[in-house]
């Protein structure tokens, strides 16, 4: 470039820095309570700070880093953040908002470079930004506490890395080379550290890898010495490097929540020894099960609940109107069982001797609270139709045969006594032969959304199996917990299968709605079907070997090319929510959005450059003109329509009403 040209693209580059600050930064610290899932990050942050364990379905860099900005900017962990709309008074919460809107407002310039280094068109890459500044639905996710515009500036920079070390191709190993590999790294590695769909960047990093290697194992010039550099260099700093770095932040995430918290219960015992304040951190048990311990049982499968009942009935039509019992996942007095013979009341007196309850034993548990057993029959589970239910029965421990199991100790032929925490065991039913089984399932309001236990005809299923945890026996000498410590990397591996299994706007005065620009958004859909047009039409053309302008081949080419790396990735963070069984919601479109948007501005561009190869230079550079006039009208004017959606309305009855003018769709509710 000249210097004339230099200083051109350096001023826009800066414009639209300014534009995206200023437009995220407005009214940052408005509203002044908590919205939507503020709730949720701005009380993790407090956990980080005050180093309590919870559990959460996404990984933990993001929330870890919003702590951290917290705590440096002088908040101090003590608000409760408990429902959308509480004031935060004089608790210091724009020091976490002013951190994730940072990274929201480096979007935008990152975007601005990935389509300068596809495309070296400044038209382009400048209404790329364009589209994403004036994005109200952008800016309302880049405003708050929450995880999205950290996600988004880790993908972003993850495609920004990719496109400059291929850009670095020519200059193999030199040091803007290895600097450029090892930022893709490094981002792709935050990027799945924030959430798990950060996978997809790393696919789409992936197959561009795989796609360049393929390449330069084709170029003869290049030796196979050479060829096998590339090769390490590559699985170095895109594989090994990302992979540390997982692992680091998790190291970091487990050493920082060392106290006990909300979230135990749904890690296994061995797992939560290890937390402070934990009933069983550095707990001494009896190492075996003895008739007339008060023990609790967990399900055995990873995010397993206690074996749970409390006062509250079945309801009727459903089984047996007796008491509920239930799987919960936190601590709770109404976890507590009594552990007693089938056919007689445990002797707890100094004189006899202690009887251990051992494989194949027949045994009653007796639930502490209720004094009534553990219980099963013939009626039908309240969920899962082809199980049976199970309830607690009787009274003061008196009930009738269907009180009585069988315990079954895996891996054990003899009557090997029951081990605290590390026996497998399952529990069967006596007279019906079905195994106590506990799943993810969720009973309805009236068993207060715990999970449902039922009694299970196939024996062979991995979710009968229990633990005992708790074990409470005074005749019995103790042993130290410290004995089942997991280490690192079981408890690394235990937070992944935990999260694995788990996974609009409000206050008082003022009103934020998470809304997108329509007419980005529907002027997205539009250029991504052109894209399509485009891409089969010069395919054809290819096809058939009919020749091109040179100029115009260039161009062509270079936009084809841009736009497959923009199009893969739109379809990466898009297209899989269709085989997702879980809620989705708005926000989990904004990455496709962006790559999108990418897409639409080189798109754009090359219709406004390609006129000029098919008309008459005037009438060229009139619709060339016209087209960007329009578009850039219409996406000013509707960022100011639109706008006071992300920067907040109060409820007045005018508000209402240019609230009602802007609902251009009667599925928009406001």
């Amino acid at each position: 470039m000249s210097k004339s040209e230099n200083f051109q693209w350096w001023m826009v580059f800066l414009g639209v820095t300014f534009l995206a600050a200023a437009t995220r930064l407005y009214k940052i610290e408005e509203p002044d309570h908590v919205c939507w899932d503020e709730t949720h990050f701005g009380k993790m942050a407090s956990w980080y700070i005050n180093h309590t364990f919870f559990f959460d379905v996404h990984p933990p860099l993001a929330k870890m880093l919003i702590g951290l900005a917290g705590k440096l900017t002088g908040y101090n962990g003590t608000f409760a953040f408990n429902k959308p709309g509480d004031k935060y008074e004089d608790h210091n919460y724009l020091g976490m908002r002013l951190f994730c809107v940072f990274h929201g407002i480096a979007v935008i310039p990152f975007c601005f470079l990935i389509v300068w280094e596809l495309t070296y068109s400044l038209s382009a890459s400048t209404l790329a930004a364009i589209f994403l500044i004036f994005d109200v639905g952008m800016i309302t996710l880049c405003q708050y506490i929450l995880l999205d515009p950290i996600l988004m500036f880790f993908i972003i920079g993850s495609m920004l890395g990719m496109v400059k070390f291929h850009s670095q191709r020519e200059r193999p190993f030199s040091l803007s080379w290895w600097f450029w590999l090892a930022w893709t790294g490094v981002f792709m590695a935050c990027s799945i550290s924030v959430k798990f769909v950060g996978l997809f960047v790393v696919i789409l990093v992936g197959l561009h890898t795989l796609i360049d290697l393929w390449n330069i194992l084709g170029n003869l010039n290049i030796s196979i010495i050479q060829v096998v550099k590339h090769f390490v260099a590559r699985a170095f700093c895109l594989i090994l490097l990302p992979a540390a770095l997982y692992i680091i932040f998790f190291y970091i995430h487990l050493k920082t929540l060392y106290k006990s918290g909300s979230g135990d219960g749904f890690f296994s015992s061995a797992f939560q020894s290890q937390l402070e304040g934990n009933s069983l951190y550095h707990a001494n048990m009896p190492r075996d099960v003895a008739y007339g311990a008060v023990i609790t049982i967990k399900n055995y499968r990873t995010g397993g609940g206690y074996l749970h009942s409390h006062w509250h009935l079945y309801p009727e039509g459903v089984g047996a109107r007796q008491q509920q019992v239930t799987a919960y996942s936190h601590k709770d007095e109404n976890n507590k069982w009594v552990i007693k013979k089938f056919d007689s009341e445990p002797d707890l007196s100094s004189d006899n001797p202690v009887e251990l309850v051992s494989n194949g034993d027949l045994i009653r548990l007796e639930h502490v609270v209720t004094k009534r057993n553990l219980h099963s029959h013939k009626e039908v589970a309240p969920i899962t139709k082809r199980h049976q239910q199970i309830t607690c029965y009787g009274e003061n421990g008196t009930g009738d045969a269907n009180d009585v199991w069988r315990i079954e100790v895996m891996g054990e032929d003899k009557r090997t006594p029951v081990s605290t925490v590390t026996s497998k065991i399952k529990i069967i039913h006596y007279l019906t032969g079905c195994a106590l089984h506990s799943d993810s399932k969720q009973l309805p309001k009236w068993g207060y959304e715990q999970m449902e236990v039922s009694c299970n005809p196939n024996l062979r299923d991995s979710n009968n199996l229990w633990n005992v945890e708790d074990n409470y026996f005074l005749k019995l000498p103790n042993v130290s917990f410290e004995v089942y410590a997991p280490s690192f990397l079981e408890r690394f591996l235990e937070s992944h299968a935990v999260m694995f299994q788990g996974q609009f706007f409000s206050g008082q005065h003022l009103r934020i709605y998470l809304l997108g620009n329509p007419v980005i958004w529907w002027g997205n859909l539009v250029l991504l079907q052109i894209f399509f047009i485009l891409k089969i039409v010069f395919s054809v053309i290819d096809q058939r070997g009919l020749k091109l302008a040179t100029k115009f081949k260039e161009l062509t080419d270079n936009t084809v090319n841009a736009s497959f790396w923009l199009f893969l990735g739109w379809a990466l963070h898009y297209l899989p929510f269709f085989a997702m069984s879980r809620v989705l919601y708005f926000h989990h479109y904004f990455p496709a959005l962006i790559f999108n948007s990418m897409l639409s501005a080189v798109i754009l561009n090359y219709v406004m450059n390609a006129v000029h190869y098919f008309l008459p230079q005037f009438l060229a550079d009139l619709l060339r003109h016209l087209i960007l006039g329009v578009t850039l009208a219409c996406v000013f004017y509707s960022f100011i329509l639109f706008s006071p959606l992300a920067y907040g309305m109060d409820n007045s009855a005018a508000v209402n009403s240019s609230t009602s003018s802007i609902k251009w769709l009667d599925s928009w509710e406001f």
